[in-house]
């Protein structure tokens, strides 16, 4: 009998998106497959246990800029520009009143933009992250070891950091990393230098000891020993610890939309991950409320996944 050619699993997974997010996407699909498709950028996480000083230095030398810091001031000067224009469309409605009170209104208008609350980005002096312009596809060289055997830098996908910032850490808090590995989001936690207590979990033995090396390769001892590393399934976690933390976050296993795109290797796009791979929205929800059963009365949860998928994102939080 013939044998049905073989499909690597990259394939399907083009396939699929170009299915289900050009219908959700529409126009802007053309342009985000092209992203999903180039070369990955990565941003580098400054270590704050290793003297940076130097570091940051050498990247502005090279034009990269610390996309954390730069993020409110972009936020304002967009605030800015939307009030303008806002201001213009009505001082075109009304063109019957006043000079003066046109002026007034623009003027309105605009401190309400410079008034408005930055990004939630209270842990932002901590945390620099660096990198390069659009369009600049300059490869940050390999960390290097301080004195101490701490790198400087991870490299990581800038995006990563964002659910960190949008836990907004406060001094003191118990937090709570419920899939940490491989440890990039771990170790951010880590530089804002307020977390409290910090448990790092993740279902998989193998991911845990590759956030073990991370940690030790980042972080000192001292700062090492106050992690509690678990190797849980993190539905579970209500059983062990529920009720106990400040902030959780809930970076949940998905379709990994660039990976599945470019490697074969461990892609949830292969045939004989179907069943695991339309399993993903109930594991999710069932992480989510893990994540929420984990957390104090009065505290936060950020879910987030590496997935455009309105059934991993949207659906599941609703």
């Amino acid at each position: 009998a013939a044998t049905a050619p073989r499909i690597p699993p990259t394939r399907l997974a083009l396939h699929h998106f170009d299915v289900s997010y050009s219908l959700q996407l529409k126009d802007l699909w053309p342009s985000v497959r092209a992203g999903l498709l180039c070369e990955q950028k990565y941003g580098a996480l400054l270590n704050n246990f290793s003297p940076v000083d130097h570091v940051t230095q050498e990247l502005e030398l090279q034009n990269a800029t610390d996309f954390v810091s730069e993020a409110p001031k972009k936020a304002q000067r967009s605030q800015r520009g939307a009030a303008a224009e806002e201001a213009g469309r009505g001082e075109s409605r009304s063109q019957e009143g006043s000079g003066e009170g046109r002026t007034v209104m623009q003027a309105e208008t605009m401190m309400q933009a410079e008034m408005s609350p930055p990004l939630r980005a209270s842990i932002s002096s901590n945390i620099k992250c660096y990198t390069f312009p659009r369009g600049d596809i300059t490869r940050f060289r390999p960390a290097r070891p301080d004195i101490l055997g701490l790198l400087d830098y991870y490299l990581m996908d800038a995006a990563s950091l964002l659910p960190v910032l949008a836990l907004n850490v406060q001094p003191d808090d118990f937090v709570l990393d419920l899939c940490a590995a491989p440890g990039g989001k771990t170790l951010a936690l880590l530089q804002t230098g307020v977390c409290g207590h910090l448990a790092a979990n993740d279902i998989s033995i193998s991911r845990t000891k590759r956030l073990h090396q991370i940690l030790h390769s980042y972080v000192p001892k001292e700062i090492r020993d106050t992690v509690s590393v678990t190797s849980c399934d993190g539905r579970d976690w209500e059983q062990l610890e529920g009720g106990t933390f400040h902030k959780v976050l809930v970076d949940v296993p998905c379709t990994t939309d660039r990976h599945s795109v470019m490697e074969d290797d461990n892609n949830i796009f292969h045939r004989r991950r179907t069943k695991e791979r339309q399993m993903l929205p109930m594991l999710q929800l069932q992480l989510l409320m893990a994540g929420i059963l984990a957390t104090k009365p009065g505290g936060e949860v950020v879910y987030s996944t590496c997935s455009l998928s309105p059934l991993q994102n949207e659906y599941v939080i609703e």
